[in-house]
């Protein structure tokens, strides 16, 4: 039986170096977790005091966070979680559909053997991370599983835009994965990316990467306003 546990970047010992680093990863880790929720409103000095820091890195934090689409800012009241929305969902991915096909198309034009290597461990720690039920551990690995391929294009703004994309829909991935059959399509679809790409199938990978997001999409409609 496995059970999913979320793992904290302190109790891996994981701290970033500077105060703003670590203010803003320990707010997108708690945002993602469901400590911070949706909706609930972020007084500067009550996080400044949690997390040990003065409201300096806090207020950077937050405004990054804006910008990421995490948290909203409104005038007189502050910020506040932003709340969930299938909309927003669908908006982010479609745009993540069409950046993402071009970053493919051109990373398949000359691949590397490097990046065929570290696709399959990525799919490999997303998989590990799955078994051992640590669902924070496998949105990150995720990540890199998807980033192999972004980053492979050599196109750094376009890899900073779905970063930035990728950012603000994290929670929403994390609710995904708390389903188990979830997670075990989630590595079947892996195990054939890295085939298609393997093989260099550029189309095959390109409608793999359209089903993998409909798949999640469809899955998170029922849960979402």
């Amino acid at each position: 039986m496995i059970v999913t546990r979320l793992t904290s970047s302190s109790a891996t010992g994981t701290r970033p170096s500077t105060a703003p680093e670590f203010v803003l990863k320990e707010l997108r880790r708690l945002i993602v977790v469901g400590d911070l929720v949706p909706g609930q409103p972020l007084r500067q000095d009550t996080l400044a005091e949690r997390l040990g820091v003065s409201r300096v890195p806090v207020r950077e934090a937050l405004n990054t966070l804006e910008s990421e689409g995490r948290v909203v800012h409104e005038p007189h009241r502050g910020y506040r979680v932003a709340r969930l929305s299938l909309a927003d969902l669908l908006e982010v991915y479609r745009i993540r559909q069409l950046l993402e096909t071009e970053a493919v198309r051109t990373a398949m034009a000359n691949p590397r053997s490097e990046v065929l290597n570290e696709f399959r461990e990525a799919a490999r720690a997303v998989e590990r991370a799955s078994n051992g039920g640590d669902l924070l551990a496998m949105t990150e690995a995720n990540r890199r599983f998807h980033f192999v391929l972004v980053a492979a294009a050599g196109l750094p703004r376009l890899e900073r835009i779905v970063g930035a994309l990728w950012d603000s829909t994290e929670a929403y991935r994390l609710l995904y994965y708390e389903t188990p059959s979830n997670r075990q399509r989630v590595e079947q679809e892996h195990a054939q990316m890295v085939e298609a790409f393997a093989a260099g199938e550029t189309d095959r990978l390109i409608g793999l990467l359209d089903d993998h997001r409909r798949h999640a999409t469809n899955a998170l409609k029922a849960l979402l306003p």
